[in-house]
């Protein structure tokens, strides 16, 4: 039974930063796993933000790029968003993801399964 678990939203002033964590349960980030973050704001589809494949490989989109990095901690198997010059336009929930595949990807709709999202304010 796989169980993901995101943690460190909040609220904070543009240009600050966040650290996003997700717990995985039931299965491990070396296994053949690509995960991911997602997010979704009101009124807009949810949409990819970055991927990390098995391989360590990762996809970042074009709208975050040079701000946003994920990592993951295979010890711990935990997985990160590091958010940086946070904008109000990333204001939105962010959505832990995983799937069982080697690559990334940034699709939502190919991801199996899912957290329950952190929110995450930039004012």
């Amino acid at each position: 039974h796989v169980q993901l678990v995101e943690s460190g939203g909040g609220s904070v002033q543009a240009g600050g930063s966040v650290r996003l964590s997700c717990t995985a349960s039931g299965y491990r980030h070396s296994s053949g796993v690509c995960a991911g973050w997602f997010r979704q704001a009101p009124g807009k589809e949810r949409e990819g933000v970055a991927s990390i494949g098995a391989d360590n490989s990762t996809l970042v989109a074009d709208s975050v790029k040079g701000r946003f990095s994920i990592s993951k901690d295979f010890a711990k198997n935990l997985l990160f968003l590091q958010m940086v010059n946070l904008k109000p336009e990333d204001t939105a929930m962010y959505y832990c993801a995983a799937r069982t595949a080697w690559w990334p990807a940034l699709n939502p709709d190919i991801m199996n399964y899912w957290g329950q999202g952190t929110q995450v304010t930039v004012s």
